[in-house]
Order: C-alpha cells, then sequence, then structure tokens
C-alpha cells in the first residue's frame, strides 16, 4: 500500500462511517456536515474550553464551516458555549456534561449494516467479518484516543 491507496481507503472509511451514523431527527443531513462537525466535536472534546477560531487552526477547516458544526453540535446537546471571561466577544465552547439523547444515539450506532452495503450486495459473512476484525485492529492501534495529536 502507497500513500494515496492509504488516502483512498481513508476516505473509503470516512463515507461507510458516515452511512452508519443515524439520521438526524427529522433527516436533513447536510453534505459534508458530517465530517465536519465529527471532526469538530473530537477538537473540542480534546480542548475544552476552546474557541471557534482556535478550533478551525487545530484542524485546518474554514472558520465558518467550525461556526456552523459548533451550532448543529450545540442543537444536538453535545456541546455548550459560554462568553469567554477573559474576552466576552469571544466564545468559549465545552463538551456537554451529559450526553443529548442524539449524541447517545451517534456514539452507539453499530457499523455492520454500512459495511455490508459498502461489501456489495449480499455480502459473504466470512468476509464481513474479516473486514470488522481489521476494523478492530486499526481502531486498537491508531485510534486517536490512543496515538499523539
Amino acid at each position: 500500500m502507497d500513500g494515496v491507496e492509504l488516502f483512498l481507503l481513508g476516505r473509503a472509511l470516512m463515507k461507510i462511517g458516515e452511512d452508519a451514523l443515524p439520521e438526524p431527527p427529522g433527516g436533513g443531513r447536510h453534505p459534508g456536515s458530517t465530517r465536519n462537525t465529527l471532526i469538530a466535536a473530537s477538537d473540542i472534546s480534546a480542548h475544552p474550553g476552546t474557541t471557534v477560531g482556535e478550533t478551525a487552526a487545530r484542524t485546518g477547516l474554514p472558520q465558518s464551516q467550525i461556526s456552523a458544526a459548533v451550532a448543529r453540535l450545540k442543537e444536538a446537546g453535545a456541546v455548550r458555549t459560554e462568553p469567554d471571561p477573559a474576552d466576552r466577544r469571544r466564545t468559549l465552547v465545552r463538551p456537554a456534561e451529559r450526553p443529548s439523547a442524539r449524541v447517545a444515539a451517534v456514539r452507539t450506532a453499530g457499523v455492520d449494516a454500512a459495511l455490508a452495503a459498502a461489501l456489495g450486495p449480499d455480502p459473504d459473512p466470512a468476509r464481513l467479518a474479516e473486514v470488522t476484525a481489521a476494523l478492530d485492529v486499526l481502531a486498537r492501534h491508531l485510534s486517536p484516543r490512543h496515538t499523539r495529536p
């Protein structure tokens, strides 16, 4: 595998992950918003009390996209915002103390159906199990929780 193949595999895995997430209440998933929202949520979780600008700088996403992601996360009950006591013009973003029902649904969503769909019509159960096991190994070694920034 070379860098291009790894990059393309990563994109394919992101698409499968997006397909595995439950639809928001009332539908209305916005193109690209799931990915950006999860990137923002991950950064905010790793840096509680951060600003939109700081999150944009760390993630490389435009500030407008982070602002939109924070609005979606706030609506879903995943984050809370508060004025920065040092500079009332800035807003600090923190993970919510308790996960909302939407956050719990996203965190508990399984990937089996999305993986099966990605493997084609009527995938072989042994092949699905092999791919699932490989993803478990990758998650154990490469998950953001287990790697350095």
